[in-house]
């Protein structure tokens, strides 16, 4: 990766390459990318970011379709790195941090019933 992973996605990428949780795709809501999809999507973001300048720190991190991702923003090394909702039609004008890290994120989705939580909060 062009950053480092914090404690919290180190841990997971060392168990597994990324994660589907609750359906398998193209179902799956919550399809935690693996290091590699990382790479291919962060070129699919930044086409739609039109260059912002403080997009430059934010990496896609999972996808949940529709060309709707959540995003880490590793500005502040060594993290923990918060994530944030990218929704397609206000990004990146409007851009909302979710949780303050990948573990809340990861317990919060899974006891979420395949629902997005940031969204009923």
């Amino acid at each position: 990766m062009r950053w480092p992973l914090d404690e919290d996605l180190r841990a997971f990428f060392l168990h597994c390459d990324g994660a589907e949780l609750f359906e398998r795709l193209p179902d799956a809501n919550y399809s935690i990318l693996s290091l590699e999809e990382i790479e291919a999507a962060t070129s699919r973001v930044r086409l739609r970011d039109k260059g912002a300048r403080e997009a430059a720190s934010w990496y896609p991190l999972v996808d949940c379709q529709d060309s709707d991702f959540v995003l880490v923003d590793v500005a502040h090394s060594g993290g923990p790195y918060p994530l944030l909702d990218a929704y397609h039609e206000t990004y990146p004008r409007e851009v909302r941090r979710i949780v303050g890290s990948f573990r809340e994120f990861l317990e919060r989705a899974l006891t979420s019933g395949n629902r997005f939580f940031w969204l009923e909060e």
